[in-house]
C-alpha cells in the first residue's frame, strides 16, 4: 500500500461532534458489546485479538479500561508486553506473543504488542533495518496464521496522539497525584525521538497491512473510546453469531 503520513491525519475529533452525544452513544455500544461477547463465548467458533499501539500517553490504558472493562472477564483478557525477559530473548521475538494469542470464544487485548519489536528496537538501533523488514514478514505470517488457521479476527489500533497533547499528559503525570504512578522519567527521553517513531510506525503501516490498521485520533478521550468501541461492536456483529442449540 502507499505510505501513510501521520502528519497529515488529524489527532482530534471533528468539530461538528457533540461530546455528550458521543459519550452517550458509546454507552449504548458498550451495552451491545455485552450481548455480542456473550455470543462469542457461547458459540466458541471465533476469536478476537485487539492490538493497541501508540506513543506514550496516547491513552492505551484508558481505552482498555473504558471499552473492555465492562466485558465478562471470563471471556476477555489483557496482556501487556514490556522489555523482554532473559528467557524470552533466548527465543524468537514472536515466542512470547504467540503464547498470549486468543483461544476460540475469547477477546484478547494486547497493550503494546509484537510491533514493539520493529518500533522501539528499530528506533534505538537495537536491530538494523534488514532485521526489521524480516520481522515484518514474520509478523504478516503470524497474523495470517491466526486469521486463517484459528478463525481469529485481528483489530489493530494505532492511537494517534499529537505531540502537544502527549507533552501535556506527560507533564500531568508529574503534577497530578492520581497520575503520578504512571510517571516514568524515560518517557520524556523517548518523546524526543518523536520523528523517528513516526517513521517506524509509518513503515509498520505500509509493510504490515495484510490485516489493516485503524488510525484513531487520540487527543480527545471520548472520541477515541467511541471509535474503538464502535469498531469492536461492528466487527463482532459482522460475524453473524448464533447461540448453540440443543440437539433433538
Amino acid at each position: 500500500m502507499s505510505k501513510i503520513k501521520l502528519s497529515t491525519i488529524s489527532t482530534t475529533a471533528p468539530k461538528k461532534l457533540e461530546k455528550d452525544k458521543i459519550k452517550a452513544a458509546t454507552q449504548d455500544i458498550l451495552a451491545e458489546l455485552d450481548e455480542l461477547q456473550n455470543l462469542l463465548y457461547a458459540q466458541h467458533k471465533h476469536a478476537v485479538l485487539m492490538v493497541i499501539q501508540g506513543m506514550d500517553a496516547s491513552g492505551k490504558d484508558g481505552v482498555i479500561k473504558n471499552v473492555t472493562g465492562t466485558l465478562n472477564p471470563q471471556g476477555c483478557t489483557v496482556s501487556s508486553f514490556k522489555a523482554p525477559t532473559t528467557e524470552e530473548l533466548d527465543h524468537d521475538f514472536l515466542w512470547r506473543i504467540h503464547k498470549q494469542a486468543p483461544g476460540k470464544g475469547m477477546i484478547q487485548v494486547f497493550n503494546r504488542s509484537h510491533y514493539e519489536d520493529i518500533l522501539i528496537q528499530r528506533v534505538h538501533k537495537w536491530i538494523d533495518d534488514k532485521t526489521a523488514y524480516k520481522r515484518m514478514e514474520a509478523i504478516n505470517d503470524f497474523e495470517k496464521l491466526l486469521t486463517v488457521h484459528n478463525n481469529t479476527t485481528i483489530l489493530k489500533f494505532y492511537l494517534h496522539v499529537s505531540r502537544e497533547a502527549q507533552q501535556q499528559r506527560l507533564v500531568e503525570r508529574t503534577e497530578d497525584p492520581r497520575k503520578m504512578w504512571k510517571y516514568n522519567e524515560k518517557d520524556f527521553e523517548e518523546a524526543k525521538l518523536w520523528d523517528k517513531y513516526m517513521d517506524a510506525y509509518e513503515d509498520a503501516f505500509r509493510y504490515c497491512n495484510d490485516v489493516p490498521w485503524h488510525i484513531v485520533p487520540a487527543d480527545n478521550n471520548w472520541y477515541k473510546e467511541y471509535l474503538v468501541a464502535l469498531t469492536l461492536r461492528d466487527t463482532l456483529a459482522s460475524l453473524k453469531m448464533k447461540y448453540p442449540r440443543l440437539k433433538k
